[in-house]
């Protein structure tokens, strides 16, 4: 047998309520069927086991042997069922469990692990399981309970939360702006060594914006590469200028090692780090606790951006 056949699963239904209310029109009621409904029910149960399974007189209904031990099982199987709902509601309402989440490769790495470990500590229920990927993964159809995700956020049937405004700037360190001089312009970074991030859409083009100003420039250097941290090495020893994430250069702009290039520019347009679930309706208890608590954290300021970042 199906278990998830619908019409199996009604005639099954029409035994237990006759075996409880003791004939047709008082199951009836109860299942809000009319009667000859459940005695067409009845008898298909009856034609696809191939035994008879209620006896039916004008005045009353005697269930057979074979009858009375199916319903016996039967309300055995339902009070099963009944259990693991429990089991799953309860489960639904204290914060344990698995916990799948995608973060950021290099963000997540150095500012949302201490996040997550300060989460772990306070929910040692909780089997938190981490992909950390720059890439674009499908919530949903990958079994992830939550994201988070950094830039322009895309149409989408996700719920969104945004955490913090995010900005892609230009910077260099104050050795290679001695040697090669401070762009002035745009147009000025055709003549300079910039670092690549790959991962960047617009690679290698540098979309440049300023109160609503525009340019764009093709920049060209001697080293590119899918990692900003390892951009961020190679711009600190003076090597090119690098434009990445407020998050990824906060404490080296902070101590003096980097200084902005184009002050008023940005990398392209105001962003955001977001949150995103796939759904508001029935989260685990321990996705709505995450939720909670990587609300709280970011309610205090961005992690790059609180003192102790500095």
């Amino acid at each position: 047998m199906d278990l998830f056949d619908s019409r199996q699963a009604d005639e099954l239904a029409t035994l237990l309520a006759l075996f409880e209310h003791g004939s047709f029109a008082a199951a009836g009621r109860a299942l809000q069927r009319h009667s000859s409904v459940l005695s067409k029910r009845l008898a298909a149960l009856e034609d696809r086991l191939g035994i008879r399974l209620v006896q039916r007189t004008t005045r009353q209904l005697r269930f057979t042997d074979a009858g009375a031990r199916l319903v016996e099982r039967l309300r055995h199987a339902a009070g099963l069922i009944g259990e693991a709902e429990q089991e799953a509601s309860r489960g639904a309402a204290q914060v344990r469990g698995r916990l799948r989440l995608a973060l950021p490769a290099a963000m997540g790495r150095r500012w949302l692990s201490p996040i997550l470990t300060e989460f772990a500590l306070a929910h040692p229920e909780v089997q938190l399981e981490t992909e950390y990927s720059d890439r674009f993964v499908d919530l949903v159809g990958e079994g992830f309970d939550a994201a988070i995700r950094i830039g322009e956020l895309a149409d989408s049937q996700l719920v969104a939360r945004k955490l913090c405004a995010h900005r892609r700037i230009l910077c260099a360190a104050p050795a290679y702006l001695q040697r090669h001089g401070q762009p002035q312009v745009p147009a000025d970074l055709d003549q300079h060594n910039c670092l690549g991030f790959t991962g960047l859409r617009s690679w290698p083009d540098w979309r440049l914006t300023r109160q609503g100003e525009q340019a764009t420039v093709r920049v060209r250097g001697s080293l590119q590469s899918n990692d900003n941290e390892a951009l961020l090495v190679a711009a600190r020893a003076g090597v090119g200028i690098l434009a990445g994430g407020d998050w990824l250069m906060h404490q080296d702009l902070a101590s003096g090692r980097l200084l902005r290039v184009l002050p008023q520019w940005q990398l392209d347009s105001d962003s955001g780090v977001f949150l995103l679930r796939p759904s508001a309706r029935f989260a685990s208890a321990s996705t709505l606790a995450f939720k909670q608590w990587i609300e709280a954290r970011f309610a205090q300021g961005a992690p790059w951006e609180t003192p102790e970042a500095s």
